[in-house]
């Protein structure tokens, strides 16, 4: 654990970080662990408070209950079918706008101009109702592409992976172009693949936002079947659809606690999120530090 070239002073700044560390990661993995404690106890357990981080008489009810949910399932659909047509698309508008903007303006005259309007939506927008009013005039409303094609051109990501392209030596293009690589093959074959860790970063930022946004479905789905999950769980919460309910799936969600329920259906939208992270959090810290720096 420690060197015999590491001063006293360097071991307890070593073991003082590793303290804070992990105090910083339990505090976030405790409000997880409390929702799934949560999620997993009685109803008359989590009304008296005695659930922490355990689970107080051990019932799976409401999980049953989520997944006995026909329209639960169908949400979800839509949320799978939103992350891999959303993120299809971010990934391809974000190369596609990263590569010319990460030259230098010899060779892209207009990469100054076009940076500042990028920069300038970031930081402005035109407004809720002025966004409502152009998706409406496009006739996307109500539609899977009313939810993916407004965010087509995430900013963020654009700039971070124009300066993982900037990072690239310019040799490796000169040289693509020398052997008769034109401009999108010196892109496809040459830096998408020495942009691993970037691109995978940029991804996991286009599927984490699409599958937790809620609030453009609230505004922009009329019909009941093209909402999304999140948008279907935050309805559940803030006003459960009882007409739509059977008598005995009254009966049941009468017996569930809210906070259970609420911790149930919390815990079931985080797991393919929980899937898919380990996968690219390889990436996720060279992604982010590579793709911060500019030369």
């Amino acid at each position: 654990m420690f060197s015999k070239q590491q001063t006293f002073g360097e071991k307890v700044g070593y073991v003082l970080l590793l303290t804070i560390l992990i105090l910083i990661t339990l505090a976030c993995l405790a409000p997880i662990w409390h929702m799934v404690a949560l999620s997993l106890s009685d109803n008359s357990a989590v009304s008296a408070g005695l659930v922490t981080f355990f689970p107080v008489d051990f019932t799976l009810t409401p999980y049953e209950y989520i997944l006995k949910d026909e329209r639960f399932f169908q949400a979800f659909g839509v949320s799978i079918q939103r992350v891999l047509l959303g993120v299809s698309i971010n990934f391809i508008m974000t190369v596609l706008a990263a590569y010319p903007l990460s030259k230098e303006t010899s060779e892209f005259p207009a990469r100054n101009k076009l940076m500042w309007i990028f920069i300038f939506t970031m930081m402005f927008n035109g407004g809720l109702i002025p966004w409502y009013m152009t998706v409406k005039m496009t006739g996307i409303m109500d539609s899977i592409w009313a939810l993916v094609l407004p965010g087509a051109v995430p900013v963020f990501n654009v700039v971070l992976l124009m300066n993982f392209f900037r990072a690239i030596p310019k040799e490796v293009g000169e040289a693509a172009k020398i052997d008769g690589a034109g401009a999108f093959t010196t892109m496809w074959k040459v830096y998408i693949p020495m942009s691993t860790a970037a691109i995978a970063t940029v991804t996991l930022f286009s599927i984490v936002n699409h599958w937790n946004a809620f609030f453009d479905g609230m505004i922009l789905i009329n019909s009941p079947s093209g909402q999304p999950l999140q948008t279907y769980i935050r309805s559940l919460v803030v006003l459960p659809a009882l007409s739509d309910m059977t008598s005995e799936s009254l009966e049941e969600l009468m017996k569930l606690s809210e906070k259970t329920f609420n911790a149930a259906k919390i815990v079931v939208t985080m797991i393919p999120v929980l899937i898919v992270y380990p996968f690219l959090q390889k990436y996720f810290v060279s992604g982010i530090t590579l793709g911060s720096v500019k030369e």
